[in-house]
């Protein structure tokens, strides 16, 4: 091989590692950038992490305040059952008259009470109706066209409230004249709402003819086909009704017999 062969042999394998070391250059600040790379992920993954750290805490924070915050609301419900169970035992001995015209009580309402629930109910009481207290409930009205004030009476006698309210039950309304007088006993807000709730749903239940029986104080009681249910909350009463299609009152597996005249806090309806 001549010289000048030998040059050209040297400069083209010179040319070729000059080529190779500027690759591997290239290789090399690419692999560098890589790690720059690498290192920002591996602090944004500590961040990331960190930050998903917090967010457990968090959830657990959240978490405890939420089981906190349902006990108590299911100790709220639980101390409002027992205020209103308060309410209407401290009540047991009222009654409600609705009807009585305005003033008609004159000055003496509970002489006025006395003798008028004797002529209403027909019963002899003994010993003679007394009342603890006696009044008309809300502001006087001047407006004699008006619906008149009901009045409220505590007897100091529970069987004497018993009788009255049974017969109010078995007779009334009773009438005197043009007015129509209406005798119920007197409960709690809560409990007056839970048993307009039941009402309002009688419609129903008289089309799927289901028997049904409202008790003291708010619990509902429906039959079919002999089998027998109770329902203390309106709303409960108001699903089965809704899914009563899908779900036969004869499957009903947590069913109660009852008398089907009732007792004397409810009376059936058909």
């Amino acid at each position: 091989m001549s010289d000048k062969e030998q040059s050209t042999t040297m400069e083209r394998i010179l040319q070729e590692i000059t080529a190779v070391s500027r690759r591997i250059e290239g290789m090399d600040a690419s692999i560098s950038s890589l790690t720059l790379e690498t290192k920002s992920m591996r602090s944004d993954i500590a961040g990331f992490q960190s930050r998903v750290t917090g967010l457990e805490h968090s959830m657990g924070s959240l978490e405890t305040q939420i089981a906190t915050s349902q006990d108590r609301d299911q100790d709220l419900l639980y101390l409002r059952s027992k205020l209103t169970d308060l309410e209407d035992r401290s009540r047991r001995d009222n009654i409600r008259l609705l009807g009585i015209p305005e003033n008609e009580e004159g000055t003496d309402i509970q002489a006025f009470l006395s003798s008028t629930l004797s002529k209403l109910t027909s019963l002899d009481f003994d010993p003679p109706l007394k009342f603890q207290r006696a009044h008309r409930v809300g502001l006087k009205r001047c407006d004699t066209s008006l619906r008149p004030r009901p009045i409220i009476a505590c007897l100091p006698c529970h069987n004497q409230t018993r009788q009255i309210l049974q017969a109010a039950r078995n007779h009334g309304p009773f009438r005197t004249g043009q007015h129509e007088i209406r005798i119920a006993a007197d409960y709690s807000k809560d409990t007056n709402d839970r048993r307009k709730a039941f009402l309002a749903l009688r419609p129903s239940l008289r089309q799927l003819e289901m028997k049904n029986s409202l008790f003291d104080p708010a619990r509902m009681w429906v039959t079919k086909n002999g089998v027998s249910k109770d329902f203390y909350n309106p709303e409960e009463l108001k699903l089965f009704l809704d899914s009563f299609q899908h779900q036969p009152m004869d499957s009903i597996s947590t069913s109660c017999p009852l008398d089907a005249s009732g007792d004397d806090e409810g009376n059936p309806q058909a």
